[in-house]
């Protein structure tokens, strides 16, 4: 669609917005929301008729892009036949659904416990792991983020935990693979999954072993920085939960349905967790779903024992109705292969290619369409280019490489010292060239606030 310029009604939207949504992770005066008329594909477009690039897919959730027609009219057809339905019922639509993840998820996780979004599903697994160990304590990285309900922010690493941090949830956290801020002074990939896993038992063992219910790891740290584990860490990972008797939850809600060139980003580690989380991909975000896959041991703890949690829309028709349409489009337009090959073939290496042109780029990592450049004043020493949880002055860097992007046409997704490259997982090679482009010239401004 070509868009077309409505500033009057544009000046409305802003007005009713700034009277009266109150905004999430926000200091509510120090917001300027932009006011979006509509969007298709891989782009949307304002009031003014500018026409963005979003390469945040929103919040890493329309993997298939804005208004995929085949979703929009599986959303109508089940809008017409059944709205809503409570969720103690067998309905089509959700059964589907359950059916079609069930197929992807690997192992025996066979059973699928719908919520309305990640964190949900975060705290419903956390749920089921402690009751059917029988334990408390969970144990989390610290560069992670797991959602902003009261057991999953206490799970989050990152500042967002800080303000609601209880300090007494049975949480305890220890430090995931992360090679390039290495806290094990690893110089190989390989150093840094033995000292990771080594450290990570040293603290299953100094936490008390039969204290802990469950691991938690993000498959691939989205918000965190999309830190890749080295090879055998996971599958590390996994050998320890079964030497303890510990759950191990791997939340794809960011990793999973396409995003890293696979269906799950598990599937590039040969590993099989007891508990997966999922929501944003699994229908493009297009109406809100959550759920956690389960294994059959853990299921069958709740086979003649009720599971203590629910929730009033779970399974919702017109959201698993959009999550059967969106598999299915994925399966029949190859977008989880799609998604291999842009990351493949032109997101890794052009991503290269700009990093060795700029002073600011310390590193390129990711996989498939979810890729992160670390920005730095110093490539030498590795100095953030901002502050960690910089706001204000002390973030002007980032706020000027963000509105360099945006400027030219290019939505970014920023966190702290880092610029996230997230498009849709069927971003055309044409639109992620496009993209590639606009975060070259951006990157001149960064470039300006190195040693």
């Amino acid at each position: 669609m070509t868009p077309q310029g409505t500033p009057k009604t544009g000046a409305a939207v802003k007005a009713a917005d700034r009277a009266h949504v109150f905004h999430s992770w926000s200091a509510q005066g120090l917001i300027d929301p932009l006011a979006v008329a509509g969007a298709e594909g891989s782009y949307f477009w304002d009031y003014d008729g500018n026409r963005y690039l979003d390469f945040t897919s929103g919040l890493v959730f329309t993997n298939i892009g804005y208004q995929h027609p085949k979703v929009v009219a599986a959303i109508q057809e089940q809008a017409a036949t059944m709205t809503t339905f409570a969720p103690a019922f067998a309905v089509e639509a959700r059964s589907e659904a359950a059916r079609l993840i069930a197929e992807r998820t690997p192992g025996d996780l066979d059973k699928i416990f719908f919520t309305n979004g990640g964190a949900e599903a975060v705290e419903n697994a956390i749920r089921m792991a402690r009751l059917h160990t029988g334990r408390h304590k969970v144990l989390s990285a610290y560069r992670s983020y797991h959602g902003g309900t009261n057991t999953a922010i206490n799970l989050t690493g990152d500042p967002r935990r800080w303000a609601s941090d209880s300090g007494a949830a049975g949480v305890a956290r220890f430090w995931a693979p992360f090679l390039y801020r290495s806290p094990f002074h690893a110089t190989t990939e390989a150093e840094e999954c033995e000292r990771a896993l080594k450290h990570l038992e040293d603290t299953i063992v100094f936490e008390g072993a039969a204290t802990v219910a469950a691991i938690i790891l993000e498959s691939v740290p989205g918000t965190a920085g999309i830190m890749t584990p080295p090879p055998g860490y996971l599958p590390g990972v996994r050998a320890l939960c079964d030497r303890y008797g510990i759950v191990l939850v791997l939340d794809e809600v960011m990793a999973g349905f396409g995003r890293t060139g696979k269906w799950f980003a598990l599937e590039h580690y040969d590993v099989v967790p007891d508990l997966v989380t999922f929501a944003k991909g699994v229908n493009s975000g297009y109406v809100p779903l959550g759920g956690v896959a389960i294994s059959a041991e853990i299921a069958e703890t709740f086979e003649h024992r009720p599971f203590p949690g629910g929730l009033t829309y779970s399974g919702h028709p017109l959201a698993c109705a959009a999550a059967v349409a969106t598999i299915n489009v994925m399966e029949e337009e190859g977008i989880v292969e799609q998604a291999a090959h842009i990351g493949a073939n032109v997101l890794e290496p052009g991503l290269r290619e700009i990093a060795e042109r700029h002073p600011s780029v310390g590193e390129v990592r990711g996989t498939g369409v979810f890729w992160a450049l670390e920005l730095v004043r110093d490539q030498e020493t590795r100095e953030p280019l901002v502050p960690y949880n910089a706001t204000g002055a002390d973030n002007a860097p980032m706020a000027a490489f963000g509105a360099a992007c945006k400027k030219n046409g290019l939505w970014p997704f920023i966190n702290m010292n880092r610029t996230h490259v997230v498009p849709p997982c069927n971003v055309t090679e044409a639109e992620a060239k496009e993209g590639l482009a606009i975060l070259d010239e951006a990157l001149t401004v960064a470039d300006q606030h190195t040693v």
